[in-house]
């Protein structure tokens, strides 16, 4: 099985008994299989089953949202608020690619969309991991290096909805929100 038909892409072999297969996915939306037989059994073959994007996948949600923020004429009828709420979620809880990918999908909806569409107080998490990082780099300067994917992708999240948020004219609002009072008490000190 294959998701190319010269099957050299995605390609899955299975010989044997029944308890050899193994379930798997396949990127796309088309599935090659060839079955071919040794005629050493007169078994009718194998049956298998194949079942369209898992629901609840990550992968297949990523893909369906980065689609849908990309259309212009879709936005307007999305829930953005809830989309937003859940994307913050998803990028406080994972880690790794799945963060990456969340924190994307973060940064084409404020690209996308007005104030009242998106709680931005709710990057609170968000922006302490940044502030984190931050301060680890600023301490660590005696040993230069390339900023970390998710460093990165904090920054220019930030930096977007920073200018976003001037452009709105309630960067103070929105800064004292994502601040702590520990950490304007220590700002104001310095």
């Amino acid at each position: 099985m294959s998701s190319s038909s010269d099957f050299q892409q995605d390609r899955h072999s299975f010989s044997g008994s029944p308890q050899k297969w193994t379930d798997f996915e396949l990127p796309g939306d088309t599935l090659y299989y060839r079955f071919t037989s040794d005629m050493s059994n007169t078994e009718w073959g194998y049956k298998f089953t194949v079942t369209a994007g898992h629901l609840g996948r990550f992968q297949t949600g990523f893909e369906i949202l980065k689609q849908m923020l990309s259309e212009e004429r879709v936005i307007p009828h999305l829930p953005l608020a809830k989309i937003w709420e859940w994307q913050v979620g998803v990028a406080c809880r994972q880690t790794g690619h799945q963060r990456l990918k969340a924190i994307h999908l973060l940064l084409k909806i404020v690209q996308c969309s007005a104030q009242r569409d998106c709680d931005l107080t709710l990057l609170k998490p968000l922006w302490q991991l940044f502030t984190h990082m931050e301060n680890n780099l600023c301490h660590d300067m005696a040993k230069p290096g390339i900023l970390l994917p998710l460093h990165r992708a904090l920054a220019e999240l930030f930096f977007v909805t920073e200018n976003k948020v001037t452009e709105l004219g309630s960067l103070q609002e929105y800064l004292l929100a994502l601040n702590t009072e520990d950490h304007l008490h220590r700002c104001t000190a310095q």
